[in-house]
C-alpha cells in the first residue's frame, strides 16, 4: 500500500481539525439557542426532533433512541419542555402505554426566530456552490452522521476499560 502524498496528509489532518471545531461551534450555536428558550442542550435537541416530526409527534421511546438518552433522562427532558410551553404529551390512540410528544403551537413563533440568521447565513453560504457541489457535500455530510451514528452506538456498547471502571479514589483535603 503506498503512503498518501504529503499534500494529502495535509488536508486530512485540516479535515480533522475543521470537523472538531465545527462540533465544537455548533455546541456553541445551540447552547445560545437553548439559553434564549430558557431550557439545556439536550432540550433543544429534543425539541428539534419534535419539530421535525410536526404534527406526527415522536414518541418518548424514539426520543431516547434517537439521544442516548436513557428513559427516565428522556421523562426529565419532556417535563422540562412541556413546562416551557415548548412541547405537549398525547397518549397514541392506538397504544395508550405511548407518549407521543408534539411541539406546541407556541414553538413556531419562538423558534424560528432564533435559527432564522444562521439559516439566511447558511444559505447564502450555500448559494455559492454548484448543484453538483452541493450533491458531493451532501453525501459528505449523511455519511459523517452515519459515521457518528455507529461510533456512538460503539461507544456505548463496548465493554468499559477496567481501569475506567474502578471508582476514583479522592485526594485528601487540605487543611482550610
Amino acid at each position: 500500500m503506498s503512503r498518501p502524498s504529503a499534500k494529502r496528509a495535509e488536508i486530512m489532518a485540516a479535515m480533522e481539525r475543521a470537523t472538531k471545531t465545527l462540533s465544537a461551534q455548533n455546541l456553541a450555536v445551540s447552547q445560545a439557542i437553548a439559553e434564549r428558550l430558557g431550557i439545556n442542550v439536550s432540550d433543544l435537541e429534543c425539541l428539534t426532533l419534535a419539530r421535525t416530526a410536526g404534527d406526527i409527534g415522536v414518541t418518548a421511546g424514539d426520543l431516547a433512541a434517537a439521544t442516548a438518552l436513557t428513559s427516565g433522562a428522556i421523562t426529565g427532558v419532556i417535563d422540562r419542555l412541556e413546562r416551557a410551553g415548548l412541547v405537549r404529551r398525547d397518549r397514541d390512540a392506538k397504544d395508550r402505554r405511548k407518549v407521543i410528544v408534539r411541539p406546541t403551537a407556541c414553538v413556531e413563533q419562538q423558534v424560528p426566530p432564533l435559527f432564522e440568521p444562521l439559516h439566511c447565513s447558511m444559505t447564502a453560504m450555500w448559494s455559492s456552490y454548484s448543484d453538483d457541489q452541493l450533491e458531493l457535500i451532501l453525501d459528505f455530510l449523511t455519511k459523517v452522521r452515519d459515521v457518528l451514528k455507529a461510533e456512538g452506538t460503539a461507544l456505548r456498547t463496548a465493554p468499559r476499560r477496567a481501569d475506567r471502571a474502578q471508582p476514583r479514589k479522592s485526594l485528601p483535603r487540605r487543611a482550610a
